[in-house]
C-alpha cells in the first residue's frame, strides 16, 4: 500500500507565501514524475506543477515565475515553494506520483486547502 502525505496548506493574504510538502510512503520503490494538482470549487482538477526523477519540471502557465516545484528522490518527497500567491490560486492542492511510464500506476494524496485571501 501507498501513502501520499501532504502537509503545508492554510490561510495567507495576497502577496503571501506558502510551501507545500508531501512524502511517499508504503510498497513504492521506485517513482517516475511527482507533481501538484490542484481543483477549486466547481472547476476540474488541473496540473499545477510537475518534476521527473530526473528534475525535468513542468508548469501550469498561470503559476510560472511564482512557484517552484522540487523533490527529494532519496526522501521521496516533493515540494511546492508557493510565492506571490494570488485568490485564483485558492484550491484544494493534491500531491500525485505517476508511474505509469514506468508500468506503474498513478496516487494521489488526501488534499491540502489553500485559501488566498485579498
Amino acid at each position: 500500500q501507498v501513502q501520499l502525505v501532504e502537509s503545508g496548506g492554510g490561510l495567507v493574504q495576497a502577496g503571501g507565501s506558502l510551501r507545500l510538502s508531501c512524502a511517499a510512503s508504503g510498497s513504492i520503490f521506485n517513482i517516475n514524475a511527482m507533481g501538484w494538482y490542484r481543483q477549486a470549487p466547481g472547476k476540474q482538477r488541473e496540473l499545477v506543477a510537475t518534476v521527473t526523477w530526473g528534475g525535468t519540471t513542468t508548469y501550469a502557465d498561470s503559476v510560472k515565475g511564482r512557484f517552484s516545484i522540487s523533490r527529494d528522490n532519496t526522501k521521496k518527497t516533493v515540494a511546492l515553494q508557493m510565492n506571490s500567491l494570488k485568490p485564483e490560486d485558492t484550491a484544494v492542492y493534491y500531491c500525485n506520483v505517476d508511474n505509469t511510464l514506468i508500468g506503474g500506476r498513478t496516487y494521489w494524496g488526501q488534499g491540502t486547502q489553500v485559501t488566498v485571501s485579498s
